[in-house]
């Protein structure tokens, strides 16, 4: 139970990040380098999950990795 609960709040976190960058297309206090080590760092926990066949893992890490591309994404668009 506390890993899921850990899962599923780090991956939920970055939302709130998301929805603010698109309704005010503001980065600018953004680290751009914070979200491309974070972005390759979740990238490769889900490898590692893919690799050991850890469902928990990679459903947390590929959803997460779609919140973090996004905010990588729209950090670059918007600067």
């Amino acid at each position: 139970m506390l890993g899921l609960m850990a899962a599923v709040l780090t991956t939920v976190g970055f939302i709130p990040q998301a929805v603010k960058i698109i309704r005010t297309k503001n980065t600018r206090d953004l680290s751009l380098g914070m979200y491309i080590l974070l972005t390759f760092g979740v990238l490769s926990w889900l490898t590692y999950g893919v690799l050991i066949r850890d469902l928990p893992v990679i459903m947390a890490n590929g959803v997460t990795s779609v919140f973090i591309t996004s905010i990588l994404i729209l950090k670059i668009r918007y600067k």
